[in-house]
């Protein structure tokens, strides 16, 4: 018995867009194959579909890891591959570095992460919109403990992260986690850039609107956008 019955739906709809296979191409497994117990497709797989169900903490795996439905949704299918990956393989799993070591091999490619974001923005599209517009935002991630990059943040008054995010209508086209000791527009040119040049690739001549509030009316982003033909 189980409470998360409709993770299967959720299921459907992933193979349906074929994302979470996407996204586990875009890390690079250097452990040594004769030792795998669970492949990078089942640890994404197996965070992500934790994380939609509402479970945060990869505390929480301890449990969830002899969860049969868990299971079934990370693609654990043969006699005895029940058992889950616990919250210490997770944890190396998300804090993995470009520089392989001892106890994290496993290496995240952001660029590729960045790119599959647009792509499946273009991909669910039939025919080229002749319009779209990119919104740019900041929002406050509130932190209750002495995490990393902990900073006060005065517009907010409390302790947070100051994440950017890009959409154009419903899509997410970029989610980049920073620290609020900075400006509220820093990054956002290069992020703007590499998405627009994505799009471009694939609609040449569709017309980009950028739409933000006035926290990001600084002269770096508005004269690229002036240059490149972006309104």
């Amino acid at each position: 018995m189980t409470s998360d019955g409709g993770a299967l739906l959720l299921r459907q709809t992933d193979q349906r867009l074929n994302l979470l296979t996407r996204l586990a191409r875009c890390f690079e497994d250097r452990r040594s194959p004769w030792l795998i117990s669970h492949r990078v497709g089942e640890l994404v797989s197996q965070r992500v579909y934790g994380l939609a169900l509402g479970y945060e903490d990869l505390s929480d795996h301890d449990q969830l890891r002899e969860d049969p439905l868990l299971a079934v949704l990370s693609g654990k299918r043969r006699v005895g591959e029940e058992v889950l990956a616990g919250k210490s393989t997770l944890n190396r799993l998300e804090l993995s570095t470009e520089t392989p070591s001892r106890y994290k091999k496993i290496h995240c490619r952001q660029e590729a992460i960045d790119e599959l974001w647009t792509a499946i923005f273009v991909e669910a599209h039939s025919a080229p919109p002749q319009r779209i517009v990119l919104d740019l935002d900041t929002t406050d991630l509130p932190l209750h403990g002495h995490q990393e990059g902990r900073f006060f943040h005065g517009y907010y008054d409390s302790y947070c992260y100051l994440p950017l995010y890009i959409f154009s209508g419903e899509y997410l086209l970029c989610a980049r986690l920073r620290t609020a000791d900075q400006d509220a527009a820093a990054g956002s040119k290069d992020e703007v850039q590499r998405i627009v040049e994505q799009i471009r690739q694939a609609w040449p001549e569709v017309e980009i609107i950028l739409r933000a509030d006035s926290g990001f009316c600084r002269e770096e982003l508005m004269q690229w956008c002036e240059e490149h033909g972006v309104g």
